[in-house]
């Protein structure tokens, strides 16, 4: 079976990818979000994740929380609105660490939930998954996770669980458009 590592961001645009991807592949999910604000925000959207994971008995890579590193990527952007470049300045941050460590640990493939969000535009994030699938000679696995029904089916498991729903993205930028 081959090796996947889905980059995860929270339990609700994850649980449906790790339904579907768990039983067709060597699964491991990887939770890196240097952008989540703040820290208890963080905290609760990782444990969520950690109960997916336990359920479904998928291994997961917890990534150290570096906001510090995240805050310089995306740095001169801070004022932007949700969905220009600061945003994309934070796929291209995350999907090259995990493309990296995919490389690096003998993935076959990796691949993310980012694009199951519903304000997250696939055709901006997979060409960025595509393009660190190149440099790090890791397949990257292109799929736009809100179609077939998946949206639908993700609100389904997460009610049934209870598990938490965050109401914003998840940087401090992104959380002052929702106050």
């Amino acid at each position: 079976m081959h090796k996947f590592l889905l980059h995860t961001c929270c339990a609700p645009c994850s649980i449906v990818i790790i339904e579907e991807l768990k039983d067709k592949f060597d699964l491991t999910v990887f939770f890196y979000n240097p952008n989540i604000f703040p820290l208890a925000e963080y905290a609760k959207r990782k444990n969520e994740v950690v109960k997916v994971c336990e359920e479904w008995n998928v291994p997961m890579i917890d990534m150290d929380y570096d906001a510090q590193k995240w805050c310089e990527a995306i740095a001169g952007h801070e004022k932007e609105p949700e969905g220009m470049t600061r945003c994309e300045l934070c796929f291209k941050f995350r999907l090259s660490k995990t493309a990296e460590y995919a490389s690096k640990n003998n993935f076959h493939y990796f691949g993310t939930s980012l694009s199951s969000g519903r304000n997250k535009k696939a055709e901006v994030i997979n060409p960025i998954g595509k393009a660190f699938g190149k440099y790090y000679k890791v397949n990257f696995y292109d799929v736009d996770w809100k179609k077939e029904g998946r949206q639908e089916r993700g609100r389904k498991l997460v009610a049934e669980r209870g598990i938490y729903r965050q109401n914003y993205c998840g940087c401090e930028f992104s959380l002052s458009k929702n106050i």
